[in-house]
């Protein structure tokens, strides 16, 4: 079973991920990760069959998934190439902007030194690319100690913790 970094740890995931074009008849089971056009355009059907997981691609907007979140625990956000970081953008505006509490999961071209900064958008998982070392991921989360800037993980900027 492949293995991702979760929480700050390593997991198992037992998640298939359907193609970009899926239709209904691609499901296989409540552990499949629909993509957004497929959630979006067969909502009802999806979590009748109890799907709870959308994937996300960076040409895509996440607006109209603000009402479905309470319906799914996990949105994926699709990374297609390492110089892509509309990912990032996708991830802060669902954890900020929308409140969403469950597992945004970051996969693709995810590499060990996004770890960081990923975690500061508001993503707790990452799906890292083949051949990547877990355990040094992880050590990644923690690449940096102080940060000038406010983010998911540290909501006041630097000056402002200062100044209390």
């Amino acid at each position: 079973m492949p293995k991702l970094v979760k929480d700050g740890a390593i997991a198992e995931c037992s998640r298939q991920f359907l193609a970009k074009d899926a239709t209904l008849d691609a499901i296989t089971g409540s552990t499949d990760v629909v993509p957004l056009a497929l959630w979006l355009a067969q909502k009802e059907a999806l979590t009748s069959r109890g799907i709870d997981a959308v994937w996300v691609d960076t040409d895509e907007t996440v607006d109209e998934l603000r009402d479905s979140l309470n319906q799914l625990t996990l949105v994926a956000v699709h990374f297609p190439a390492f110089a892509d970081g509309r990912g990032f953008s996708l991830g802060r505006l669902v954890r900020e902007r929308f409140a969403f509490n469950g597992e945004i999961r970051a996969f693709g071209n995810v590499i060990q030194d996004q770890a960081h900064f990923l975690k500061r958008c508001g993503f707790n998982a990452m799906d890292f690319r083949a051949g990547t070392n877990l355990e040094s991921a992880i050590q990644s989360l923690m690449d940096f100690s102080e940060h000038y800037q406010a983010a998911v993980d540290q909501p006041k900027p630097l000056f402002r913790r200062r100044a209390s």
